[in-house]
């Protein structure tokens, strides 16, 4: 999921010079869990990868996230297997039989075959989908609501040093960068982990070539 520090070392330091600390050993943790808000909020874009609980169930996530602009990527939950674009609040999403049979009911699901349907964003079923790819609402809703923190025990995430912090009370830690600006890096929660990592690298966001209005479906299936 992530690219090798020695791939990405000029990012926090070039060959020959040490990255630099980020300064957050000698902070607390609600220090910490807020160095790494503003820089996330501040980045212009993030992939995040890995698995997270919802209503107690597990989700698959993978996703390309550009501030201001969506997200791309694919998500998966209980055999339900999705891809998502979000560009410019324009939203999009093709699934697999179950997941369109959810949508547009079964007789259609099964002629759909990988078509892309054009759906709202905002609200809906399909509030809760494209939410995850909303780079301000993914780091507010991982950073900004917690319980009473403490310090964990450090970790090498990738090949570079990280600070953990753990939330007492839902028991999820959370990794930042102790080299170089503080991105959180990962996030270790009861059944999930999640991956922070390819910050502020170029991605192009492109609505599909062909798609369907899902508004073109009846509800009431």
């Amino acid at each position: 999921m992530a690219t090798g520090f020695a791939l990405t070392g000029c990012l926090w330091g070039c060959a020959g010079s040490a990255p630099k600390s980020s300064g957050l050993q000698s902070r607390t943790p609600a220090q910490i869990v807020r160095a790494a808000e503003v820089a996330a909020k501040g980045a212009v874009s993030v992939h995040v990868a890995g698995s997270i609980v919802s209503a107690g169930k597990p989700i698959s996530i993978d996703m390309e996230l550009v501030a201001g602009k969506g997200g791309k990527g694919k998500l998966a939950l209980e055999g339900l297997r999705v891809d998502l674009i979000d560009v410019g609040n324009e939203a999009y999403v093709r699934g697999n039989e179950a997941f369109d049979a959810t949508v547009v009911g079964s007789s259609v699901a099964r002629r759909m075959r990988g078509k892309w349907l054009k759906v709202p964003a905002d609200g809906g079923p399909f509030g809760a989908l494209f939410a995850l790819a909303n780079l301000d609402a993914l780091v507010g809703e991982t950073l900004a609501s917690h319980g009473p923190l403490t310090r964990a025990e450090g970790a090498e995430i990738d090949g570079r040093p990280a600070v953990g912090v753990t939330d007492e009370s839902r028991g999820g830690t959370l990794y930042v960068a102790g080299t170089g600006t503080p991105y959180p890096l990962e996030l270790v929660e009861r059944g999930g982990r999640v991956v922070f990592d390819r910050w502020n690298r170029l991605v192009t966001l492109t609505p599909p070539s062909e798609w369907i209005n899902v508004n073109r479906f009846k509800t009431g299936r």
